[in-house]
């Protein structure tokens, strides 16, 4: 069974409420649009808006696939079910209000007319690129070609021509410096003038660069341009250029502050991070990779400025073997780091709820000012990681419930190592990011015979057997709703033991 959720807007004078746990048996009436205001119209959607943002193409909902099992899996996170006819103690009025943090209703956000002829509100996203930037991320040992596929494959759908192509500017050596170690900036710029083999392999296993982390003489300057790259879309966030900024060859969530990991030999989500606190008081940082986002979290474990959350599998032997559910960061940002750990084989139909109820819970708690969403697509099914069975529809919804919140929004790409797959994902998302909708069948261009052999957008989650039992998601929801709760309430009593000081 194929279980769809829509994570579309609804219209509020139904008084429907959403929750990304119950499947939707029909569309939504309101069209997502990129509007910065909070100003909103109960017109209906006009055709114009209709054909600039049109629902995703896959995102229909079919009424044949609401079925018991659905409904089963609707009680999964909270024990019952989500409507006015669960079986309890309460009365339906009383249940529904007992879930309404649970079941978060979303806005009503067709944008005014007002708003609609505003340029400023209709800016496209902004796509960081550059010829140079894809020859860099292809040449890497364990991405090879995939910047390339990525990119034409998002050329040939025609969606460069809805978004603003900025070119990438590479870091400097101060700026990298902002949260990495000296030594190991410096070993990174030598790398390429060393001429003693021996000594470069001794210093090299101090610094991470052995099997994951393989040493490449070019690795300061890929490591320049990709954090550069991420850096340049912070900035235009800064600059109010655009709501919504992609870098699809950032993500490298692993570097820690003194040694190169898992393949990440800098991490530009943390220096992205950090500059976009120079604006933005409060910045939530969303890993949907399928490996626990280990040096973001390390970098920000004992801040309250930054909350991490980070969706991987977490089972032994699995690198980096961080990530476990009480890992919820040290002294003064302790609730502030959330980790969603899961076994292998997660499906869409368990992974976009729980994700989805953390985020809204999340916002609620923290009320983020900015927002950075990695989006790693080794989870998906057939990547050589060979753990979770998602599809591109995961990533999709995940995205739109995030994109509703109207934050300066920087996407960044990371984990995929099926570059095919990994391709087809982040073009939806892409697609997703411009309002249009895609074909399902993949458009000729130079890569076009890597999607063999049915040529199609969509991917299979596959036959793999998931380990995730309702008993452990209900856990791992309830204990980090329960955390969420005591850092709102610690978080309400220090501001109050503020103002009566003050």
């Amino acid at each position: 069974l194929r279980v769809t959720y829509s994570m579309d807007v609804f219209d509020l004078s139904s008084q429907e409420e959403f929750s990304p746990l119950k499947p939707l048996t029909k569309r939504a009436r309101r069209i997502l649009t990129p509007a910065e205001d909070n100003e909103v119209s109960t017109n209906s959607v006009t055709r114009g808006e209709k054909e600039r943002y049109p629902a995703p193409a896959e995102d229909k909902v079919s009424t044949d696939l609401v079925t018991s099992d659905e409904k089963e899996l609707s009680s999964t996170l909270t024990g019952g079910t989500l409507n006015s006819q669960s079986v309890g103690p309460c009365n339906a009025s009383q249940q529904r209000e007992d879930l309404s943090e649970l079941c978060p209703r979303i806005r009503d956000t067709t944008v005014s007319s007002k708003a609609q002829s505003d340029p400023d509100k209709q800016k496209k996203p902004v796509y960081i690129y550059s010829p140079e930037l894809i020859q860099r991320c292809d040449a890497m040992p364990k991405i090879i070609n995939r910047a390339s596929k990525v990119h034409t494959l998002i050329q040939a759908y025609g969606l460069l021509n809805s978004m603003q192509v900025v070119p990438p500017r590479s870091a400097t050596t101060e700026e990298m410096l902002g949260f990495h170690a000296e030594d190991y900036i410096q070993f990174l710029s030598l790398l390429g003038r060393q001429t003693d083999e021996e000594k470069l392999e001794e210093e090299s296993e101090q610094y991470g660069l052995t099997y994951d982390c393989p040493i490449n003489r070019h690795v300061y300057t890929y490591a320049a341009l990709t954090s550069g790259a991420s850096l340049r879309a912070a900035e235009c966030l800064m600059e109010g250029r655009s709501q919504v900024a992609v870098n699809w060859c950032g993500g490298w969530h692993h570097a820690k502050r003194d040694m190169a990991s898992g393949f990440c030999y800098i991490n530009d989500i943390v220096l992205a991070i950090l500059k976009l606190r120079e604006k933005y008081d409060r910045v939530l940082y969303v890993d949907l990779d399928v490996h626990h986002g280990d040096g973001v979290e390390e970098a920000f474990c004992a801040s309250t400025r930054v909350m991490t959350i980070s969706v991987h599998k977490y089972s032994p032997g699995f690198f980096p073997g961080s990530g476990g559910l009480d890992s919820i960061g040290v002294g003064k940002g302790r609730g502030y780091t959330v980790n969603i750990p899961l076994l292998e084989g997660a499906r869409d139909e368990e992974f976009v709820p729980l994700v989805c109820r953390v985020l809204h819970k999340a916002r609620e708690v923290f009320s983020p000012q900015a927002l950075v969403c990695q989006c790693g697509a080794d989870g998906l099914s057939g990547d050589p990681m060979d753990s979770f069975s998602l599809t591109p529809t995961a990533y999709s919804r995940c995205l739109q419930f995030m994109l509703q919140w109207r934050l300066p929004t920087l996407v960044l790409g990371g984990g995929g190592y099926n570059s095919p797959n990994t391709a087809r994902c982040w073009t939806r998302l892409t697609a997703i990011l411009c309002g249009h909708k895609l074909s399902s069948e993949v458009p000729d261009h130079k890569f076009f015979m890597s999607y063999g052999p049915d040529f199609e957008l969509n991917i299979s989650p596959g036959n793999r057997k998931n380990m995730n039992s309702k008993e452990a998601l209900r856990r791992i929801h309830n204990t980090i709703i329960e955390n969420l709760d005591k850092l709102k309430s610690s978080s309400s009593q220090q501001q109050e033991k503020t103002q009566s000081t003050n």
